[in-house]
């Protein structure tokens, strides 16, 4: 008979998934140890779980949280250490980027529930979710330039939040700013204590539960798509969207159920 081997644990999953009956998909960052860090398997965690929710016809929303002390310290820098290579650099980029854009995409609201620190990628998680809701204890930063690497890719969905003069100090700084400071700025949309983050977080949810998919998703849509137009461009697909959405049926349930001075009736 041999001596029974010993076997260590299963690893963590980096990244907890899970649906709750109203369709709100909550995705957490899993490795709290290493402030939950966008290392390749988590990115392609995230990217798993958000095609996932794509494909999902009864998604309503998204939120992307993080366990630990932090939300995301950004890229995992001694992953992109071990291998100095353009290519590489290139290809892991690209996935970043792909990610970012797969949150745009989607035609369900995605919320960041953010405490701790936000930094570089993680600062352009946070900034590239359609809303956030931060306690204020957070901090949020695009420090590549501290170790030589101007934060590019963040920079993008920064600058789509805030002022390009307060992103481009973050940027060339590499200085953090405040919970407070981001909610003023308009990279968070509320700021609270630690211990009423997920109330908050729940009080926001309740009121996008309360309105019809349908009209968020094609609500969603165009309003990116019309930022990056002309004005002009932007009130034709803006007009457009907006008589879509009338003759479709929940606007016209919401606009009969006002006449009728009672609550709608929308399928949920």
């Amino acid at each position: 008979m041999t001596e029974p081997t010993s076997s260590s644990p299963p690893a963590e999953p980096v990244l907890l998934s899970s649906r709750d009956a109203r369709g709100v998909h909550t995705l957490t960052l899993n490795t709290p140890r290493s402030f939950n860090v966008l290392s390749e398997a988590m990115l392609a965690a995230l990217q798993s779980a958000l095609d996932a929710v794509a494909a999902d016809p009864q998604a309503r929303l998204v939120v992307i949280a993080a366990n630990g002390r932090a939300f995301c310290a950004g890229h995992d820098l001694k992953q992109m250490r071990a291998t100095p290579e353009l290519a590489y650099y290139q290809k892991l980029f690209a996935q970043c980027s792909r990610l970012m854009l797969a949150i745009r995409k989607l035609e369900v609201p995605v919320i960041a529930r953010v405490q701790g620190l936000a930094t570089a990628a993680g600062c352009q998680l946070v900034a590239q979710c359609d809303l956030a809701v931060a306690s204020d204890n957070a901090s949020f930063g695009v420090n590549g330039i501290d170790v030589g690497l101007f934060c590019a890719t963040p920079g993008v969905a920064l600058s789509r939040n805030i002022l390009p003069k307060q992103a481009m100090e973050m940027l060339l700084t590499g200085d953090f700013i405040s919970a407070d400071e981001a909610r003023v700025r308009g990279l968070v949309n509320r700021v609270v204590a630690p211990d009423a983050l997920d109330a908050e977080l729940q009080a926001l949810l309740d009121r996008i539960l309360a309105k019809p998919r349908e009209a968020l998703a094609m609500g969603k849509a165009l309003f990116y798509r019309q930022l990056e137009t002309g004005l002009e461009s932007a009130y034709q697909l803006a007009g457009q969207s907006m008589a879509c959405n009338m003759a479709h049926e929940v606007a016209q349930e919401g606009v009969q159920a006002f006449i009728d001075k009672r609550p709608p009736s929308w399928r949920a």
